[in-house]
């Protein structure tokens, strides 16, 4: 499937900004069912280009705006071309799958993540297990946006029992590692036919013997095929957020996005966010 993305962030600050710092993962890989035929990426109109590669194969750029700034876009577009794997991606990156296993404040497994984990243990195999301990996720939790917010954990959204994509996956990851099966957060796109313009997607990630990197949708109850376009991955979602900035204290911000997802070439697309 040939896939056409736009991804716009719009940022304002009141008072204007002082030497800001953004973190762009906004690079999509090529990988096992991936191919990029046209990427781009633009901060402010101006052209931004990837400074380096992570151990997990994620391309950075880090961008420093010295003069005030009272609003700026980042605008990520290109064309995909993508397949279906069954979710198997393989071996990406140089990091040992072993470094996944690391929590977070927001994956840290509590008494009753660590209940799926058993449960889940009782299926024969790791790939088994992690099918069953995504079906227990979607179990657990309705989809219910506003529930929780960007700093809900795993744990809190589990006792809420709702959330969004962030938190179907930070508990999913939570329960892997538990289980002892390196798990990574994933963030990308998900083409709708229904829902053209959207956020970003955001998945699972976890190590099998044999496979090497599968992926997860909990949200969804699949593993990613032909509809998803992977962007970058970390242990949370903070850790692989496409956009991360560090503000001098003082300072308001406002952030407005829009994702466009469609099958087909690239077109000159203006969408107001």
């Amino acid at each position: 499937m040939r896939l056409t993305i736009e991804h716009r962030t719009r940022y304002a600050y009141e008072p204007p900004a002082l030497n800001l710092h953004l973190r762009l993962k906004l690079f999509a890989p090529a990988t096992a069912g991936q191919s990029i035929r046209e990427w781009e990426v633009s901060i402010g109109g101006e052209p931004a280009r990837p400074m380096l590669t992570d151990a997990f194969g994620d391309a950075e750029a880090v961008i420093a705006l010295r003069k005030a700034t009272e609003e700026v876009e980042v605008v990520a577009r290109g064309v995909v071309e993508t397949a279906d794997t069954a979710g198997v991606l393989g071996r990406i990156g140089l990091a040992r799958p072993e470094v996944s296993l690391r929590t977070t404040e927001l994956t840290r497994a509590d008494e009753a993540i660590e209940a799926l984990a058993r449960e889940a243990a009782d299926e024969e195999g790791l790939l088994a297990q992690m099918h069953r301990l995504s079906a227990l996720t979607a179990e657990a939790l309705d989809y219910r946006p506003g529930a929780t917010d960007a700093d809900t954990t795993a744990a809190q959204a589990l006792a809420i029992g709702s959330g969004v994509c962030q938190d179907f996956t930070h508990v999913l990851i939570a329960a892997a590692r538990a289980l002892g099966v390196p798990a990574r957060y994933v963030v990308g796109y998900l083409h709708d036919p229904e829902a053209p313009l959207s956020e970003t997607h955001a998945w699972a990630e976890a190590h099998i013997a044999g496979l090497g990197w599968v992926g997860f949708d909990p949200v969804h109850q699949v593993c990613p095929a032909e509809t998803y376009v992977r962007l970058a991955s970390g242990f949370d979602a903070a850790d692989a957020a496409p956009i991360r900035g560090t503000l001098s204290a003082g300072h308001e911000e406002e952030m407005e996005v829009a994702v466009r997802v469609s099958a087909g070439q690239m077109q000159q697309q203006q969408q107001q966010g």
